[in-house]
C-alpha cells in the first residue's frame, strides 16, 4: 500500500467523485508531488463548433495537479485552486481518443503550492499545459 492508497480509496481512483465521473476521468497514478489522470473525449463534452469544450481540458488540468497538490499535504488537509492558466495548443474532439494528464507540484510550502501540467495523446503529442496555484486550507476536512 502506497502512502497515497488513502486517495485512491477514497476516490475509487477518481470514480467516486462525481466531478471526475462527470468529466469521464480516470486517475492513473500518485507519487509524491506527481499525479496521472486520463480523460477520453466524447460529443458530449462539444462546444458549438464541433470541437471538444475547452473547459473540458481545463478541468483535466485542475484536477491532476489538484491530486499532485493533495500529494504533498497530510492526509485530510484542504485546499482549493486560486488559480490557473491554461494553454491550448491543438484542438480536440472525439477522434482524438484518450488524453492522459500528468502534473508536478514545483513548489510544496506551507499555505501555498505550485503545480504545472501537461495533457498529451497516446503518442505523446502535446495538446495542452498549464499552471496553477493552490491554497492551504489551514483547518483539517472531516
Amino acid at each position: 500500500m502506497t502512502d497515497f492508497q488513502h486517495l485512491l480509496d477514497r476516490t475509487g481512483h477518481g470514480q467516486n467523485v462525481h466531478m471526475l465521473k462527470l468529466m469521464n476521468q480516470h486517475v492513473i497514478a500518485l507519487a509524491e508531488g506527481s499525479a496521472t489522470v486520463t480523460a477520453l473525449p466524447e460529443q458530449k463534452f462539444d462546444n458549438a463548433q464541433g470541437r471538444t469544450h475547452g473547459g473540458f481540458v481545463a478541468t483535466l488540468i485542475d484536477t491532476v495537479m489538484g491530486f499532485a497538490v493533495a500529494t504533498k499535504l497530510p492526509e485530510g488537509t484542504g485546499f482549493g485552486t486560486i488559480d490557473l492558466n491554461v494553454k491550448f495548443v491543438r484542438k480536440i474532439d472525439v477522434n482524438t481518443g484518450l488524453l492522459t494528464a500528468t502534473a508536478l507540484v514545483e513548489h510544496g510550502g506551507r499555505t501555498m503550492l505550485t503545480a504545472t501540467a501537461r495533457v498529451v495523446d497516446a503518442a505523446g503529442k502535446l495538446y495542452a499545459h498549464g499552471s496553477g496555484s493552490f491554497m492551504v486550507y489551514p483547518k483539517q476536512l472531516s
